[in-house]
């Protein structure tokens, strides 16, 4: 697993910030990754974050720096998924970061879900508090006493509220910087409704919101479907997600999740609404959430060898241009260039920047925004300044063409838009080279062995997933179902469970997961 600043993140800070003599060097030349992707994982990843400038290593284990460059990206996402959801008349609200042990504690099952992981606050200054309180690990608990007193009749629904705000889940395993973190950054839609209808369609509004974000946005495909019993959100009715995978470890992780919660927390809560009939009934509920998880899931898709790939869309910057000066060139014509071919992107809605620090040489200016991810590298030299043109390198590809500025805003445009579609291309076909059919037991774990995700026949009986956890605990952790897709193949009649032998009901994916 990346990171492993559990067990050192003192060490983890000095590789961070530089400790030893070598690190120092490798530091000021700013040269590659000590790293493959395909040699170790989980360093590479741990470098490219680091080395990109996404984030700092904190001295709280768990606990990360979000650097601008990884904000960006958080803002560009969020700045879609807030104009769509107000499209849906979602209104934004903040609720405290507090919980009282009493709320938390009303619905059984989902505390349960969570226990493990509550933070608790139990000192002011030097004194105990009398009662200790919770810091919301979610806020169904923190929200919900607030929809019972706000929702009083039939003309009060749908209530529909999101809030942008962090969340603290004290995890114990493999903290790893955007992919499992004590702290992070999310949306939470809380909505509620008259109907089952109305919840049922919203949730698979938001799903398919969800896949827009990680397909148009973050090019990386992903599979809608739904959560099994065992892997649903604790007290809610169903949970649909999205799923990715990681072929390099063989990993699933799931994207986003949007739960119908049914009427559950409504009974905890008293969440009651006068109908159109004058009756009383309870109110149906949805929540829904994405966090910074997304921009992990990017990292880890994308990246190669020489640092981070940014898909377009949420790049801070998607055009650097950099002078490529020679002895005796005209330096400031071609910084002049520099600065009008800037200002043309910029008006054309495109983000772009020059770099025109002069201490640093063309070379290391390209290894440094290589490892930054950044789209489309701008190069204009003596040459260039001459034949009234700029060299275009995509970072996806490296592939070089030479643009006339006559034509320079769409050409720039059409390469952005062939780069997402390049990257999505290639992390599809990456990913569809990695899922395996099996249909018996042996076929399941030679599968497992080759880091594949599984698409298996399933009889959707709860001690059966409960035993292929058990069956399949190891080093490299157990194997869970990761959702069963809305997209089902045709299932023959006859055909068995590959796990208990019983009639299959349904295909569903199965694989070790983040």
């Amino acid at each position: 697993m990346a990171g492993g600043e559990q067990k050192k993140a003192g060490g983890e800070q000095k590789k961070a910030g530089g400790g030893g003599k070598k690190k120092e060097v490798k530091k000021e030349t700013g040269l590659g990754l000590s790293y493959t992707k395909e040699g170790n994982f989980g360093e590479w990843y741990s470098e490219v974050v680091v080395n990109a400038e996404m984030i700092e290593y904190y001295d709280i284990s768990g606990c990360y720096i979000l650097r601008p460059w990884a904000i960006a990206i958080w803002e560009n996402m969020q700045t879609f998924f807030d104009a769509e959801i107000k499209k849906m008349k979602v209104k934004n609200c903040y609720f405290p970061l507090f919980v009282s042990p009493g709320v938390l504690e009303k619905e059984k099952d989902h505390i349960e879900g969570f226990a493990p992981e509550v933070a608790w606050v139990t000192k002011s200054g030097k004194s105990d508090l009398e009662v200790p309180i919770a810091i919301r690990p979610t806020s169904e608990t923190v929200m919900y006493p607030y929809y019972s007193k706000w929702i009083r009749g039939h003309r009060d629904l749908p209530l529909k509220l999101n809030q942008w705000c962090n969340v603290v889940r004290w995890e114990f395993s493999n903290p790893t910087p955007f992919i499992r973190s004590r702290e992070f950054l999310w949306q939470e839609g809380h909505t509620a409704f008259a109907t089952k209808e109305e919840a049922d369609t919203e949730v698979l509004q938001i799903l398919e919101l969800y896949r827009r974000i990680y397909e148009e946005f973050l090019a990386i495909p992903v599979i809608k479907g739904r959560k099994s019993e065992m892997e649903k959100f604790a007290g809610g009715l169903y949970t649909t997600s999205v799923e990715a995978f990681i072929p390099n470890t063989g990993r699933g992780i799931q994207g986003a999740t949007s739960h119908c919660l049914g009427q559950n927390f409504a009974k905890m809560f008293e969440i009651d609404f006068e109908n159109e009939k004058g009756e009383k009934a309870k109110v149906w509920q949805n929540s829904w959430a994405y966090s910074t998880r997304t921009i992990g899931v990017m990292v880890m898709v994308h990246g190669d060898d020489k640092g981070l790939v940014l898909p377009p869309k949420v790049a801070a910057v998607q055009v650097i241009v950099i002078p490529v000066p020679y002895k005796d060139a005209d330096t400031q014509g071609i910084f002049d260039a520099c600065a009008a071919t800037v200002a043309t992107l910029s008006e054309a809605g495109i983000r772009a920047e020059a770099d025109l620090r002069d201490n640093y040489s063309p070379g290391w200016k390209y290894s440094d925004w290589e490892m930054k991810g950044v789209p489309l590298r701008i190069e204009i030299g003596p040459r260039d300044l001459a034949n009234n043109q700029v060299r275009a390198v995509r970072r996806d590809n490296g592939a070089k063409t030479d643009i006339s500025r006559v034509f320079l805003v769409e050409q720039v445009k059409g390469m952005l838009d062939k780069i997402h579609e390049n990257l999505f291309e290639v992390a599809k076909q990456k990913r569809d080279a990695s899922i395996q059919v099996a249909k018996t037991w042996d076929e399941f774990v030679t599968a497992l062995g080759q880091k594949k995700m599984i698409l298996a026949p399933w009889c959707d009986e709860e001690e059966v997933e409960k035993d292929v956890k058990a069956r399949t605990k190891g080093e490299m952790g157990a194997a869970k179902s990761l959702c069963t897709p809305f997209e089902q193949p045709e299932l023959p009649e006859g055909t068995l469970c590959f796990a208990s032998g019983k009639p299959a009901v349904k295909w569903t994916y199965w694989g070790r997961s983040y």
